[in-house]
């Protein structure tokens, strides 16, 4: 059962109740990531959620690690593009102790000099251990390339560069302003109560201040333009993507539909063709992105050097034959199945369970029940999901990203990087 109280001070709480577990996953959500961030500071909130870690005014970090290794719990965090997460699993007795560690954290990081100094080289041995993946970071590359200038297009890591400039005033200054009560959903699921868990809140975040912070609107200003890194790689791997429909759009549910009769499963079209019937790649899938005004609706696809035209050549013809002829029924049908049965699957997991709370009041204000989700799902009609591909995958709005050993040329671009 869903429920949700806003305290005095605008912290919200939502909490779905399971009986049947004897564990709480226990999340403090606030609306801000890298969307927030300028091209100066870009990856400091990823940065912050690494130091929020590092100690506060009555606990060093090893203690922090301690309390909740000695309960048997989980303690985690995650950095997104409009969002940033503080989670922590225990069983239903330690909830108490799980809110009160997350509180302390968020609350009274110490940001000490000398951590932020070790940190930094923690961070940046991640960016490089990130881009040595070249398949992780093709994705990076089309977010760049479709949303070019715009925040949303940059990593959420930030570059080495910038991370090692960073100083203290200015974390501190960026976490005061964005990390606030107003900002703050406190989402529960699991065996609690959902007066249990207000009380807690109300006790350990009553006294914290701040309002909401409006997120920073608008579209891409700058035409999209496809990029190339050659590098020395055993494949290449490609991304085509376009600008799609946010998660404020009602059109999202025929994007969902879309996307899995695409390339979100083993009977989809990409997997289909690429890899059973032409043996061109091991892996290729789609995905859509959904941020609150805008979306991304990307084609991933690894491959050798020799079969980098052929794979473009057939992603870009299915965009086309979408586009022209939209998908059959029986397709429309097993990815609808597929869909509902990916969402009932999720709701076994409270950390699912306890994500899909906190982002519902986050970015969409309303908490749609799994009945409501799969109703919204079955309405979809033919042809709404032909309108939605005549709307995002036109030729004039595609994208193509490629990262290795790969003559640019050959996806149809003038310009490479190389490393």
């Amino acid at each position: 059962m869903y429920r949700k109280t806003t305290l005095d001070n605008g912290v919200r709480v939502v909490t779905e109740h399971i009986p049947y577990v004897r564990s709480v996953t226990l999340g403090f959500w606030f609306q801000t990531g890298s969307r927030d961030e300028d091209a100066d500071n870009n990856g400091i909130s990823h940065f912050i959620e690494h130091m929020v870690f590092k100690g506060t005014k009555t606990c060093t970090a090893r203690e922090i690690a301690e309390i909740i290794d000695a309960a048997g719990g989980q303690l985690n965090a995650f950095t997104g593009k409009e969002h940033t997460c503080f989670y922590v699993r225990v069983l239903d007795e330690h909830l108490r102790l799980g809110l009160q560690v997350l509180s302390d954290m968020v609350k009274n990081s110490c940001f000490d000099e000398c951590e932020m100094k070790k940190e930094k080289g923690v961070v940046i041995e991640e960016i490089r251990m990130y881009e040595d993946c070249s398949d992780e970071v093709v994705h990076d590359m089309l977010a760049g390339a479709v949303l070019a200038g715009h925040p949303l297009g940059r990593s959420i890591l930030g570059t080495e560069e910038i991370i090692s400039a960073l100083d203290r005033d200015a974390v501190v200054n960026h976490m005061k302003k964005y990390y606030t009560a107003g900002n703050l959903v406190v989402a529960a699921a699991g065996n609690v109560t959902h007066e249990y868990v207000v009380e807690l809140a109300n006790e350990l975040l009553g006294d914290m201040t701040g309002e909401a912070t409006p997120f920073s609107q608008g579209a891409p200003s700058v035409k999209p333009r496809g990029q190339v890194r050659t590098k020395d790689t055993e494949q290449v791997h490609l991304c085509l993507g376009t600008l799609a429909v946010g998660r404020r759009s009602e059109q999202r549910y025929a994007l969902y539909v879309l996307d899995a009769a695409f390339g979100g499963g083993m009977s989809s079209r990409l997997f289909q063709e690429l890899r059973e019937e032409r043996g061109l790649v091991y892996a290729t899938y789609s995905y859509h992105t959904l941020f609150q005004d805008i979306g991304l609706f990307s084609i991933y696809a690894g491959c050798g050097p020799n079969n980098v035209a052929h794979v473009i050549e057939f992603a870009q013809a299915e965009c086309d034959r979408l586009v022209k002829y939209g998908f059959s029924d029986l397709e429309l049908h097993r990815a609808k199945e597929q869909l509902k049965g990916s969402l009932m699957l999720s709701l076994e997991s409270t950390a699912n369970r306890m994500s899909r709370l906190a982002k519902s009041e986050l970015f969409d204000g309303v908490f749609l029940t799994p009945d409501e989700l799969i109703a919204r799902i079955d309405a979809v009609t033919r042809e709404q999901v032909h309108a939605i591909a005549e709307e995002i995958l036109g030729p004039d709005r595609r994208v193509t990203v490629a990262i290795g050993p790969i003559d640019p040329s050959s996806v149809g671009i003038d310009e490479a990087v190389e490393e």
